[in-house]
C-alpha cells in the first residue's frame, strides 16, 4: 500500500474511533457496560493500537512520494518555523499551568490567561505544531501525516465542545460563549496575553530551544 494512503487511512480510523467511542450515543452505553475505568482502558487500547502503527508508518516513510511544494530555507523561513514552534510549546505548557475546562481535568469556568486566547490550548498546540511542520515537509507522505494531525486535533476539539455543551460540567456553556475556538480570534486576546503565565512562556521557550538543539538526533533532518 502507498505510505501516504496508509497514513490517511490510519488517521481516519484514529479520528473515527476517538470521536465515536466518546460520542453521546456510544459512550454512556460503554460506561454502563464496562464502568468508567473499563471504558478508559478500552479507549486507550484502541487509541494506542492505531496511533503506534501510524507513527511507525510515518517514520519509516518520511518524505515519500511526490513533492507537492519545496520552500527554500533562509533566515525568514527559519524565523517563521521557530516562532510557530515557540507558540505551540507555550500553548502546550500553558495548558498545564492554566488548565481549561474544555480539557479532561476539572478547572474553573472563569476564563483567564491562555483560555482567553483559545479554550483548547493543548489541542491548538498540536494543531500549530502540525501546520508549522507542513512548511518544510512538502512530500505526499509528510502532508498526509501533518495535515491529518491538524485535522484530527480540530475535529476532536470541536467534538469535545459539543459533548460538554450537553453533558456539562455546569457552566460550560458560559465558558464556551466567552472563549474562542481558534487562537487569537477572541475579543479578549490582548487581556489573555497580559494574563499569560510567565512560567508557561519561559517553559515554552526552553522547550523550543531544547527540541531545536536535539532535533537532528531525535527525529532526523534539519531543526
Amino acid at each position: 500500500m502507498d505510505p501516504a494512503l496508509g497514513i490517511v487511512l490510519l488517521w481516519l480510523a484514529f479520528t473515527v474511533t476517538h470521536v465515536g467511542l466518546s460520542s453521546l450515543r456510544l459512550r454512556p452505553r460503554l460506561v454502563g457496560a464496562l464502568g468508567q475505568t473499563g471504558f478508559l482502558a478500552l479507549y486507550s487500547v484502541v487509541a494506542l493500537a492505531i496511533f503506534v502503527p501510524l507513527i511507525r508508518l510515518y517514520f519509516t516513510s518520511k518524505h515519500a512520494g511526490e513533492m507537492l511544494w519545496y520552500l527554500p530555507r533562509g533566515p525568514l523561513f527559519s524565523a517563521v518555523v521557530y516562532a510557530g514552534m515557540a507558540l505551540a510549546f507555550i500553548l502546550l505548557v500553558a495548558s498545564f499551568v492554566q488548565p481549561s475546562p474544555a480539557g479532561m481535568a476539572p478547572a474553573a469556568m472563569t476564563p483567564r490567561g491562555v483560555q482567553k486566547l483559545t479554550r483548547h490550548p493543548m489541542v491548538m498546540a498540536f494543531a500549530v505544531f502540525s501546520l508549522v511542520h507542513l512548511l518544510p515537509n512538502g512530500s505526499v507522505a509528510d502532508v498526509a501525516f501533518f495535515a491529518g494531525f491538524a485535522a484530527f486535533a480540530l475535529i476532536g476539539a470541536a467534538h469535545q465542545d459539543q459533548r460538554k455543551l450537553v453533558t456539562g460540567p455546569a457552566g460550560y456553556r458560559g465558558f464556551y460563549e466567552q472563549t474562542p475556538f481558534l487562537p487569537f480570534t477572541g475579543r479578549d486576546t490582548l487581556s489573555g496575553l497580559r494574563e499569560l503565565s510567565p512560567i508557561a512562556v519561559a517553559g515554552g521557550l526552553v522547550l523550543t530551544v531544547v527540541v531545536w538543539f536535539f532535533h537532528s538526533a531525535w527525529f532526523g533532518g534539519n531543526p
